[in-house]
């Protein structure tokens, strides 16, 4: 059963139609993922099951502040928070459009503030070992070719497992990529991994499927999926000596600091990554200073104290 069946049956019939008629606007007119619907409808049951008896279009600012002080003093916070306000504004935007709500009571409620976590980066040497996955054994040859495409083009993980074979280019050294919202954009791919992806071409007739088009096959040669490639990291890293938190995300910030750190260019790291706002690529420029931090520590003159 998906997580949408599993919503609809956990509210009130009234309910019902209302979330069934927004989620299938939300996938036919903006065509998001199966997994950000089950998200999407997973928040909003939350907002009806809080909710309760009341009725949607009786629903005011206060009630829903009730409902996020609720949800916080639960453990929620305020990044969780501020998502599940997102999807309920969302929905009652759609109600307003087309059944005629009167007012979106989601309008100025702000979520509390989260402690600011920072993005977890391997070093450019950690990275460069994680790379040195050896073997002729085809997983081996495919694992190699999906690190290091993940590292040197900073690829999200349903990006890399929704490529399909004619999604890169030899000739011109870059990977097509369909991001959020089924944007596409075109993406550099270093020397590196355009080595390892043609050894894995050479492997992969020998294991995908007719008629399959993934660029990345498992064992069964259908297309492998996003838990498939976790597992296969978690796995390398651990071979590597690295830690077994180590994931695909990982290698996007490691992409993305790495990369800022020796151009200095936001503008296009924000492009590569796929970031709809530059706020959202800023946060690097924090692990950034870290590193610059550390080295004016380490040789500036005026950072030496005296007697030293």
């Amino acid at each position: 059963m998906s997580a949408n069946s599993k919503a609809e049956k956990s509210i009130g019939a009234n309910s019902r139609p209302l979330l069934r008629g927004y989620l299938e606007h939300l996938s036919n007119e903006r065509r998001l993922s199966r997994h950000t619907l089950d998200n999407y409808a997973r928040d909003i049951a939350t907002l009806l099951g809080l909710a309760g008896t009341a009725l949607l279009d009786e629903i005011q600012a206060p009630h829903v502040r009730r409902y996020v002080a609720q949800l916080h003093s639960r453990g929620l916070n305020g990044k969780s928070l501020a998502r599940m306000l997102s999807a309920w504004r969302g929905f009652f935007n759609y109600l307003a459009r087309d059944h005629g709500f009167a007012h979106n009571p989601c309008v100025g409620v702000r979520p509390p503030r989260s402690a600011r976590r920072l993005p977890h980066a391997l070093s450019p040497d950690e990275a460069g070992r994680l790379m040195e996955v050896a073997g002729a054994d085809p997983l081996a040859v495919r694992d190699k070719a999906i690190l290091e495409l993940l590292y040197s083009s900073g690829l999200r993980l349903s990006e890399l497992t929704g490529l399909a074979q004619d999604d890169v280019s030899f000739r011109d050294a870059t990977v097509r990529v369909t991001g959020k919202g089924a944007k596409t954009r075109i993406v550099p791919v270093g020397r590196h991994a355009l080595a390892a992806l043609q050894a894995w071409l050479a492997a992969r007739g020998r294991r995908a499927r007719p008629a399959e088009r993934a660029l990345f096959v498992g064992r069964d040669g259908s297309a492998l999926g996003p838990r498939a490639v976790q597992a296969r990291l978690r796995h390398w890293a651990l071979k590597l000596g690295l830690s077994d938190k180590v994931h695909p995300h990982a290698l996007r910030h490691s992409f993305a600091s790495h990369l800022l750190q020796s151009s200095g260019d936001l503008r296009a790291v924000q492009e590569m990554l796929g970031h709809a706002s530059i706020s959202t690529t800023q946060v690097y420029t924090h692990l950034d200073f870290q590193h610059l931090a550390k080295a004016y520590d380490a040789a500036h003159p005026r950072a030496k104290r005296k007697g030293n």
